[in-house]
Formats: structure tokens, sequence, C-alpha cells
């Protein structure tokens, strides 16, 4: 009987770590898209993009005039 309870959370943990390894990939290629278009469509390289994330908190804490 403990055999059967050691199945069910071994698909239960496996089902789980499934649905978060398909979301993420699923993200992943979201944003690998965004960037290719963004690169092909107006030229802006990722390391731009990574920049302008990068700088993006120092904008928020400057007291705005």
């Amino acid at each position: 009987m403990l055999f059967v309870y050691a199945l069910i959370i071994a698909w239960v943990v496996f089902t789980f770590l499934l649905k978060i390894i398909k979301t993420t990939v699923f993200n992943a290629l979201i944003i690998a898209g965004m960037v290719f278009l963004l690169q092909v469509g107006y030229g802006i390289k990722p390391q731009d993009i990574w920049n302008f994330i990068t700088q993006m908190p120092g904008q928020f804490s400057q007291p705005s005039r």
C-alpha cells in the first residue's frame, strides 16, 4: 500500500514540474520572439534592451521635477 501512495505522490510532483517547465519554455519563446521582432523590425539589439532594463530602477528612484 505504501508503494501506491509513493506512486501517487510521484505522479503529482511530476505533473506539477511538467506544468512549470511548460510555462517556462512558453514564456521564454515569447520573450525570444519579441526580441527577434524588435531586432528585425527596428534594429534594436538585445544589449540595448538589457541596458534599458538595468537602468529602469534608477529612473524610478530619482525624484521628479
